[in-house]
């Protein structure tokens, strides 16, 4: 009789907490990714959820040659990994402008760009672009209501886009638009919303077209707008969760039939009074900002997630003989992307079986540069 599809059949060989990786799911993933997109060319997926190089070079067997990042170390993965064309989407400040500029110099063969949301910083980023001798790629970075990032697009978008446009040292790329506030539910709301959100950058892009600057290119949303973005024309779509998948996104976004394709696994290690179990899935070893509860459970829906620290998750059961000292839980993270940096490998698992493992190659800040 066949297991559960997340089981594997040589635990004894792994230490926990471990986080497993299923090649399989990840490759229906990125099918379905492309499938959603229409077109393989119009992909620029995020690599903050995975950060690693067999993740990258799997998107590549299937044409995906584009690529976003957070950071420096997870530029130059794919740098090593031959990626064309890589957005680093953060605005460089402090040592990461010297990094970046290292970073171009180091890999000819790959086209680094990165965002600007400030006049002022786009000043200084010219300054030193020409110090370098080099032509930097910039996107303008636009805010449309996560007030994270980003310049409101008003007139002051105007006059920054424009500054790009004209400036010697540095190539207008077109704007970049993210939308991780919108996150309802229902199909239907989160397109008006993120419909409603994407107006302003339309009209942005056509206030500049009547002053004679066009802007070529947007890249817009993530996973949860992702297949709202790719309705329209003529948009760059960079999901990055879609790889990996989590119970989070799960729960709220079905309609993508996206595959979880990376499970924590852990074991019982203590039973300290009846009625609760311990586990040696702690802080340390899961992403511990959500609410409880942290993980959906699959093999163990009994317990009540009660309580973590840094190595012990605690939990209430009402079936406390049945558990012994050892026994595996397996579960889904309910946020993936701060999950994986907690791991120095992924463990891969194909047949039922760990096989390999891979290494989260852009985990810390720095890989050489």
């Amino acid at each position: 009789m066949e297991g559960n599809w997340y089981e594997i059949q040589n635990d004894h060989e792994i230490a926990t907490p471990a986080l497993l990786v299923y090649p399989d799911r990840i490759t229906y993933n990125i099918k379905r990714m492309i499938e959603i997109a229409g077109d393989v060319n119009r992909l620029r997926p995020h690599v903050k959820t995975y950060k690693n190089a067999e993740i990258i070079r799997m998107q590549q067997a299937y044409g995906i040659h584009k690529f976003k990042c957070a950071t420096i170390a997870e530029a130059e993965l794919l740098a090593q990994c031959m990626a064309g064309d890589v957005l680093i989407a953060m605005q460089l400040v402090g040592q990461n402008v010297t990094r970046f500029y290292e970073l171009v110099k180091t890999y000819p063969e790959t086209r680094f760009s990165t965002l600007v949301d400030d006049l002022g910083h786009a000043k200084l980023l010219s300054d030193i672009s020409c110090q370098n001798g080099l032509i930097t790629p910039m996107w303008l970075d636009i805010n449309v209501g996560m007030n994270r990032t980003g310049i409101i697009p008003d007139k002051s978008a105007q006059e920054l886009y424009k500054y790009l446009s004209v400036n010697k040292h540095i190539q207008a790329m077109g704007f970049h638009v993210y939308d991780g506030h919108l996150r309802d539910s229902d199909f239907e709301q989160r397109k008006n919303q993120c419909d409603a959100s994407f107006g302003s950058v339309l009209q942005l892009k056509e206030d500049l077209s009547a002053q004679g600057i066009n802007v070529d290119t947007i890249i817009a949303g993530g996973s949860p707008s992702f297949p709202i973005h790719a309705l329209r024309k003529d948009v760059e779509l960079s999901p990055g969760t879609v790889l990996l998948w989590d119970a989070g996104y799960g729960k709220r976004f079905p309609e993508m039939d996206m595959q979880v394709a990376a499970v924590l696994i852990s074991r019982v290690l203590s039973k300290p009074v009846e009625g609760i179990i311990t586990s040696d899935l702690g802080h340390k070893s899961i992403a511990p900002e959500m609410n409880f509860p942290r993980i959906e459970l699959l093999n163990a829906k009994d317990l009540e997630q009660v309580s973590q620290s840094e190595e012990h998750f605690v939990f209430k059961t009402n079936q406390w003989e049945s558990y012994k000292i050892g026994d595996l839980i397996y579960g889904i993270p309910m946020h993936i992307c701060p999950t994986v940096a907690k791991y120095q490998y992924l463990q891969v698992v194909k047949s039922a079986k760990v096989v390999g493992r891979w290494k989260v190659g852009a985990r810390g800040q720095k890989i050489s540069i």
